[in-house]
């Protein structure tokens, strides 16, 4: 719509689109820090105290994402303590593992890292016309960092723009200290009901799919659709051999049938060669995570073990881009359904 047009018909142009700064005040999110936006049907939070990471996100109403059983909560105590994670890692839209470690606890590396509950610093909020366009946009910078130790910072940027029904992340990681470091990321996505249902369904242009452990082993099968919640199922893992698209980034699709609606994610594929689908049918933590990431899912344990951890230099700088983009309709879900084909049939 033009610009005029569609100021014609509102008042506060935040009938249609606003960025809110937001703080909360109870419970184990007492004081976290977050922005609300409004994109016309797509609403999502970003969580400023928990690395800019999305929390969630609805379109027209609709969830799409998965909130666990501990709930929305800020940094607490026993977050960086080996597994006690799991009683902070509340899902989210996504949440960003790393940056020394991903997947179990090593060593000192806590589970999933200690970047996805880092404060963001230097943040910025803007919701402006560009030309014709009105963008919102977020941005801030987390530091991971020890005395003695590493120095790495990621800048990161979330922008939507009216009358789109997606956004996108853009990460910078900057290696500020004066040797190499080790360099693991993981971007942790999470679907949740009601968009993920029994007979939700999973797509991707695979070469294959294989089971990360025996509790995985023999579902591979049905890596592809959600089944009905069963009570105290195992989790499923399942590491892909993703084809990419001829511009070298990643594309997996989460669509529900029954509600004509979907969610595309589309990645950048120079420094995510990884990509791991997390299937959980158990009755009060049904999720399906979708992880591109840099390393495997087994971990820092085992990049040591065949000598393939991934470092940045000094000053060295990596950048990946995410887009997570809304299907509406049986026309857009068809559309991505012939776009995974035809990235797969050409691998």
């Amino acid at each position: 719509m033009d610009r005029c047009e569609l100021l014609r018909k509102v008042g506060s142009f935040q009938q249609a689109a606003y960025i809110r700064p937001l703080t909360y005040s109870e419970g184990r999110s007492a004081g976290m820090r977050t922005y609300e936006v409004k994109n016309d049907g797509l609403y999502f939070k970003v969580l400023a105290d928990k690395c800019l990471d999305i929390g969630e996100l609805s379109y027209r109403g609709v969830n799409f994402s998965f909130l666990s059983k501990p709930g929305l909560q800020g940094r607490n105590h026993y977050d960086t303590n080996g597994e006690e994670a799991l009683r902070s890692i509340m899902g989210g839209m996504f949440f960003t593992a790393g940056l020394e470690n991903i997947c179990a606890p090593y060593k000192d590396y806590p589970m999933h890292g200690r970047i996805r509950t880092t404060p963001a610093e230097h943040l910025c909020s803007d919701a402006v016309w560009e030309g014709s366009d009105y963008v919102m946009r977020v941005s801030g910078e987390m530091r991971e960092a020890e005395l003695f130790g590493e120095n790495l910072i990621l800048r990161r940027r979330i922008e939507t723009r009216l009358g789109e029904k997606s956004l996108t992340v853009a990460d910078e990681i900057e290696n500020q200290g004066f040797c190499a470091q080790p360099l693991m990321i993981l971007y942790h996505i999470n679907i949740g009901y009601p968009l993920l249902d029994q007979g939700t369904e999973l797509l991707v242009p695979t070469r294959s799919v294989i089971p990360r452990d025996k509790a995985s082993a023999g579902h591979e099968d049905r890596w592809n659709v959600m089944d009905a919640p069963k009570d105290n199922e195992p989790e499923y893992v399942f590491i892909h051999d993703m084809v990419r698209d001829r511009n070298g980034c990643g594309v997996a699709c989460v669509i529900n049938p029954k509600l004509a609606l979907g969610l595309k994610i589309t990645f950048s594929g120079d420094h995510l060669p990884y990509f791991m689908e997390w299937k959980s049918t158990a009755s009060g933590d049904y999720v399906l995570g979708l992880e591109p990431a840099n390393a495997s899912v087994y971990g820092r344990a085992f990049h040591e073990k065949e000598n393939s951890l991934h470092r940045l230099d000094p000053f060295a700088v990596e950048q990946n881009k995410l887009i997570f983009t809304v299907l509406d309709g049986k026309e857009e879900i068809d559309a991505a359904r012939a776009e995974i084909m035809k990235i797969k049939n050409h691998a």
